[in-house]
């Protein structure tokens, strides 16, 4: 994915609008140096042969201008506001997109702290560049030529003058960007570790507690604190010696314009009135010189945002979607892979799970059965080989079907801020209340609900934290049954499950019209499923049924009996699927 242009799309005709009102100030700034130096001349010959000036005349135009000038900023504030927040608005979605297309193990590695800057202080970055950088640089500089080519007009020596030293300003002021953006990239690093830091200590603040670690962990943040403050510190130094130039060059620019002036003034080449005009326009553009002593500061700020921006959608999507691809069929469920290869994972995996079949995946960590499920699932394609659902090829089909068609439960998968309603409905919030009802019932939830205060309008937090863990896969388990869905996989969803959430989970295996795919480790499931995959290194070892695997006595074997744990009974099911 490519990050937006800058000046492209709605922020075009806003930049047009910005130029067209900086010349309007420009305008207004010639107009108020005009009637400053009609004004004062006058003022002098009036007093010089006793006559009258129009005075409230005088201040009506200044008046005029002033408040002209006023208007002109605030519309300019707004206009340059809209290109910013439409800037930011247009690379969120495209960082959206982008992590939407990511599985999710691409993204573990890296941290929850760092991954929202991309989204927050990335975006507030490059919105102030777009808004108090690019359009301010726009207009200030707009705004400065157009004034300095109309008082070329009415004083050519004033103008090289002015012209001169705010050249000079400019050139010592882009002198010391280095400093600030090594010091601006420094200041982020460190962001990002306070960030990082956080994140994980919510995620995980009961270890802290449960380990009497508070004060460890303290100090730690006070250190990263610490470091940051000296960062910005060091990178105020340096946004302070370029607003330190600025203001020296606005200083400059009056000087330089009261010492010529004098000189014209006495030569009898200029008015005083013209010398007060030039002083007026000093500190007209007073103010946008003190805005470019910040673009630097935004400038840079917002490259370090870019790179990490890029950093980002550089990351691979292991998925892609052919433009207008047609829609799965559904069909019983019969899922294929013929000869499937992920690299780092899978190696020529060729296995068919019949439709209306249970299939336990067996094997050591990293033998690649949640890579299968992926696989299934399309959150990763096949670097290799094909699979087919009902003989349909997924990845030649669009990405909402094939989802539409595929109820998960795993780790990677956990439950969202919100009620228990909405992660229920997530999947297909169209659901009817009688459908969910049943697969409430189904998978237990009548009774839990039932218990809750609210019911299924309590609130959960992010990854269901304050529910137990049999509670959480229970909503998880039916979460993914809502719309029917022919194939079920299951990763791991009966770890750690208190036996009434078990039971349940065996209930619905045991009455799931379609195919379902268990990654699992318990010997009971196993035993009681269809067919049995052993993977191992990411390849297929053996394949059959349980007593079929047992009694030839190989290496899933001698697997299954080194691995072996106490079952539980083997609970009767005959419930069967919501209808």
């Amino acid at each position: 994915m490519q990050i937006p242009q800058v000046l492209g799309g709605q922020r075009t005709p806003l930049l047009v609008r910005l130029v067209g009102n900086a010349l309007g100030q420009a305008v207004m700034n010639v107009a108020t140096a005009h009637l400053v130096r009609y004004g004062f001349d006058h003022l002098i010959r009036s007093a010089q042969n006793n006559a009258g000036v129009s005075l409230p005349g005088m201040a009506l135009g200044l008046a005029g201008a002033a408040l002209s000038i006023a208007g002109l900023r605030y519309l300019e504030r707004v206009d340059a506001e809209r290109m910013g927040q439409n800037y930011a608005s247009e690379i969120r979605l495209v960082l959206y997109d982008h992590l939407a297309a990511l599985p999710p193990r691409a993204l573990q590695s890296r941290t929850r702290g760092g991954m929202a800057l991309r989204f927050v202080g990335d975006l507030v970055s490059l919105r102030r560049w777009v808004s108090l950088g690019l359009a301010r640089l726009t207009v200030a500089g707009v705004v400065t030529l157009a004034t300095l080519l109309a008082l070329s007009f009415l004083d050519p020596l004033l103008a090289a003058a002015m012209g001169g030293v705010l050249f000079i300003g400019a050139v010592a002021t882009l002198a010391l960007g280095n400093d600030l953006k090594f010091a601006t990239m420094e200041s982020r690093r460190r962001l990002t570790r306070i960030a990082a830091n956080v994140s994980e200590k919510i995620n995980a603040i009961a270890v802290v507690q449960l380990f009497g670690q508070k004060a460890r962990e303290r100090k730690r943040l006070v250190r990263q604190g610490q470091a940051f403050q000296e960062a910005m510190i060091v990178r105020a130094r340096a946004a302070g010696r370029i607003v330190a130039v600025t203001e020296a060059t606005s200083l400059a620019a009056t000087a330089v314009v009261l010492l010529v002036g004098a000189w014209e003034v006495t030569s009898g080449h200029a008015s005083a009135g013209t010398v007060v005009a030039a002083m007026a326009i000093v500190g007209l553009l007073v103010s946008p010189l003190r805005d470019m002593g910040r673009i630097q500061e935004y400038w840079h700020s917002s490259q370090v945002s870019l790179q990490k921006i890029r950093e980002f959608l550089a990351i691979p999507s292991t998925v892609s979607e052919i433009a207008g691809a047609p829609d799965l069929r559904v069909g019983p469920g019969r899922i294929e892979f013929d000869h499937v290869s992920v690299e780092g994972a899978l190696r020529e995996v060729t296995l068919t799970a019949e439709a209306g079949t249970v299939v336990a995946i067996v094997g050591p960590n990293g033998a690649g059965k949640s890579t299968l499920l992926s696989l299934a699932a399309r959150l990763v394609d096949a670097h290799e080989g094909v699979v087919r659902l009902d003989g349909q090829d997924l990845a030649t089909h669009s990405l909402s079907s094939v989802r539409r068609a595929i109820g998960m439960v795993g780790p990677d998968l956990p439950l969202l801020r919100g009620t228990i309603e909405k992660n229920l409905r997530y999947r297909c919030p169209g659901v009817s209340e009688e459908a969910l009802a049943r697969i409430a019932q189904w998978c237990g939830l009548d009774a839990l609900l039932a218990d809750l205060p609210q019911g299924a309008q309590t609130r959960v937090s992010e990854g269901g934290i304050g529910l137990s863990m049999g509670q959480r896969q229970r909503i998880l388990l039916a979460r993914a049954l809502v719309g029917s869905p022919p194939l079920l996989l299951l990763d791991e969803a009966d770890a750690n499950l208190d036996p009434q959430a078990a039971w349940f989970m065996d209930r619905v295996i045991a009455g799931y019209p379609g195919t379902v795919l268990l990654v699992t480790h318990r010997q009971d499931r196993m035993a009681s499923a269809d067919v049995l995959w052993h993977l191992d290194g990411g390849r297929l070892v053996a394949q059959g049924t349980y007593a079929a695997l047992m009694e030839a006595n190989g290496p899933t074997a001698a697997f299954l009996r080194s691995g072996e744990s106490p079952s539980r009974p083997r609970l009767v099911c005959v419930s069967g699927a919501p209808g």
